[in-house]
């Protein structure tokens, strides 16, 4: 396997993880399972009793909505990553670059300003795998 068909590949599987994450997400949100998000996020909003059944309910909605629009922008990467990009197409590359940028820099900024400093750490990981095959295949598309 070359370097390209690696990177290459390394972004098609970051897709499928975003997918598979948003799905999580979507129908998960508000359950047990949904504990790591909810421990990290929850005390900031509500951080000395428990929130009322009602912002609980508006919170599984909100995640449920945002956890499918995730899913679907995996699809989108998974799809450029497997066939536009693996076609070393520049507007496939110009898509994932721009996309990445105007989901990370408004998201995270939000997140950092009101302190759920969680989010916008986990925003840098997935920036940080989702660049990499982007940074490291530059040369393949001149």
């Amino acid at each position: 396997m070359n370097g390209f068909e690696f990177w290459q590949k390394w972004l098609f599987v970051v897709g499928v993880i975003i997918t598979a994450f948003g799905v999580f997400m979507a129908f998960f949100s508000g359950t047990k399972l949904f504990f790591v998000f909810d421990s990290q996020i929850n005390p900031v909003f509500w951080p000395s009793s428990p929130m009322s059944p009602e912002a609980a309910l508006f919170q599984q909605w909100a995640y449920g909505v945002w956890g499918s629009t995730i899913a679907g922008w995996g699809v989108f990467v998974a799809f450029i990553a497997a066939y536009p990009f693996k076609n070393k197409e520049k507007w496939a590359r110009s898509c994932l670059v721009v996309g990445l940028l105007v989901w990370f820099l408004p998201d995270t900024a939000i997140s950092l300003s009101h302190k759920v400093y969680f989010n916008a750490i986990f925003n840098a990981v997935v920036l940080l795998v989702a660049m990499l095959p982007v940074i490291c295949t530059k040369k393949f598309f001149a």
